[in-house]
């Protein structure tokens, strides 16, 4: 990470605080970094297997991103390190939360907590996550329609037991953005090649399929794009596609050609980029995840 971004994110990260919330009787924990100016629209970000939502803080531009449009931004952290998807098939070596843990309504109740202390402006509520925190995401978006106002998820592909149990309330403006090299989640769907990889995913095309046939847009592509290769030392390049949709549903996805199980970005995802690559495949940085997410949830409403 270069040392202006570095500074950068700490400095943001100096003006988040931790806190916790009751759900059920169980204690969670969050951080939330919030701005002068509210009711602000707010980002709820969920991290992946194995982190938590400090990582978020560290390792993505969210804080930057917040700090400069004014936004609330907060990052939940999922007990083991997890979340309790639509998913119930898990990897042999990653456990899952706890049995009973309720994390939708453990997001939805913070959703619902700064709406009512005036924080967040209640029609300019978003949700993103990555990999594990992708499909909780798409599942708050499946369960909790009326709450947000758009949802993101990255390096993450549906499966049968996540769709089957998907009936929004209402259309739900979704972003997907995944690799073509994924060791984890399969862009073609089925089962990765890592020892870690759970099996059973759609493809990333059946996956966009789902969400246009949900927001009533049109089968095909509407548009493809293929971005400036802005990092060609990456040696992956980003093409965007759009869909057909009713005004306020849009649908798109960021295949990212080549890019392994990584979030886009301008700075390093993890504590060890060399590991991570030999682990997880390269990182594109053409883009950058939550810049490329923002511009798409400040849309909506």
């Amino acid at each position: 990470m270069r040392i202006g971004a570095l500074a950068a994110s700490l400095a943001a990260a100096s003006a988040a605080s931790a806190d916790t919330i009751d759900v059920n009787g169980v204690k969670r924990s969050y951080t939330a970094q919030l701005p002068a100016k509210r009711p602000a629209p707010l980002v709820i970000v969920l991290h992946g297997k194995t982190q938590r939502g400090a990582d978020m803080i560290t390792r993505t531009a969210w804080p930057q991103v917040a700090k400069r449009e004014g936004l609330a931004v907060v990052f939940p952290d999922g007990l083991n390190n997890s979340w309790a998807d639509a998913r119930t098939k898990a990897g042999p070596a990653l456990r899952g939360p706890p049995a009973g843990t309720d994390d939708v309504g453990f997001i939805a109740k913070l959703a619902e907590k700064l709406v009512a202390d005036g924080t967040a402006d209640a029609r300019r509520v978003f949700i993103a996550g990555i990999s594990n925190g992708g499909a909780m995401a798409m599942t708050m978006a499946c369960a909790r329609a009326d709450l947000f106002a758009a949802a993101a998820s990255v390096i993450m592909n549906l499966t049968d037991e996540a769709a089957v149990t998907c009936h929004p309330s209402r259309p739900v403006p979704m972003l997907l953005m995944n690799g073509t090299a994924d060791l984890l989640v399969p862009y073609e769907g089925g089962r990765g090649s890592s020892y870690f990889a759970a099996d059973g995913f759609w493809s990333t095309d059946e996956t966009l399929a789902f969400w246009r046939r949900l927001n009533g847009c049109e089968t095909d592509d509407a548009e493809t794009t293929d971005l400036p290769d802005r990092a060609p030392a990456d040696h992956s390049t980003v093409t965007r596609i759009s869909s057909r949709c009713p005004r306020g549903h849009d649908v798109v996805l960021y295949r990212v050609n080549h890019g392994g199980h990584r979030v886009p970005g301008f700075s390093p995802d993890a504590r060890f980029p060399k590991v991570a690559a030999g682990l997880l495949g390269p990182q594109n940085a053409d883009i950058d995840g939550a810049e490329t997410i923002w511009t798409f949830f400040s849309q909506f409403p």
